[in-house]
């Protein structure tokens, strides 16, 4: 890995503690204006304080994010199809030079290992690991799941150990039941877990724990922060769980505190 891909993914998985506390914020390119993210600069500025990196696209980056901001960017580069549609048809939307405009740490695109378009997609990641390793900017390649998927650790651990053969550099997948299997599928590439529809958030915080207890390298939310009802009390006990090691039991009095 070259001296600027090693820069880029220090400045995402923070070196003191191997891990990080993503948000994502990234739902409109194909869910349109979802609940949290209608005026998303209004939700999303207040959150970036405790955030390590961002998960966003180009337009909303550049409509709502002020780009004085001190914060690593994920550049969402694939799209193509909404919700109405078959969600595996994808194709990269955004092209290597305007990342590097956007100074993105890193870029991510959906696999969709079982999907229609199970190859379209995983072409697609083949050639943003080739534009990546050109310039030296690493891929987050999201284990997507269609409607008819299971998310079991069989399925997981070989949808993303697809994405680490192809040649990704953080493999991005849902949190399952034998968890470890699937961080042991990607060998040396950092998982991070996706915080997926919205849970209670004593069930989310869960959830975070028993991953970064399980070898994940993080986790990378949206909708269980943004649309908590406080969302800055919810990314405040995700970090102290991530990045300090707290319980879930423990971080869930952080949110109570904000709350209040």
């Amino acid at each position: 890995m070259n001296w600027g891909m090693k820069n880029r993914l220090s400045r995402i998985i923070k070196p003191g503690t191997g891990r990080c506390v993503m948000l994502a914020v990234d739902h409109g390119y194909f869910q349109g204006p979802t609940t949290g993210l209608v005026n998303l600069g209004e939700t999303v500025n207040p959150l970036l304080p405790y955030a390590d990196a961002l998960m966003i696209t180009r337009g909303a980056i550049r409509n709502w994010i002020d780009p004085s901001v001190d914060i690593p960017v994920i550049l969402r580069v694939s799209g193509g199809q909404s919700i109405l549609k078959e969600l595996s048809n994808e194709i990269i939307t955004t092209n290597i030079e305007d990342a590097i405009r956007i100074n993105a740490s890193a870029i991510t695109c959906s696999v969709y290992v079982g999907g229609e378009f199970e190859k379209e997609t995983i072409d697609n990641l083949s050639k943003l690991v080739d534009k990546g390793e050109k310039y030296g900017i690493p891929v987050l390649a999201v284990t997507a799941v269609g409607k008819e998927m299971a998310r079991d650790a069989r399925y997981l651990g070989l949808a993303s150990r697809i994405c680490v053969e192809i040649g990704a550099h953080v493999v991005k997948t849902y949190y399952t039941e034998n968890f470890e299997k699937v961080v042991e599928a990607c060998g040396n590439v950092p998982v991070v877990i996706a915080g997926g529809k919205k849970l209670p958030e004593t069930e989310a915080l869960q959830m975070s724990y028993n991953a970064v207890s399980e070898g994940a390298a993080g986790v990378d939310m949206g909708r269980n922060i943004f649309q908590s009802d406080s969302p800055v009390g919810m990314i405040k006990a995700v970090r102290a769980i991530v990045h300090d090691g707290m319980s879930a039991k423990d971080a869930y009095e952080i949110y109570e505190q904000e709350k209040k």
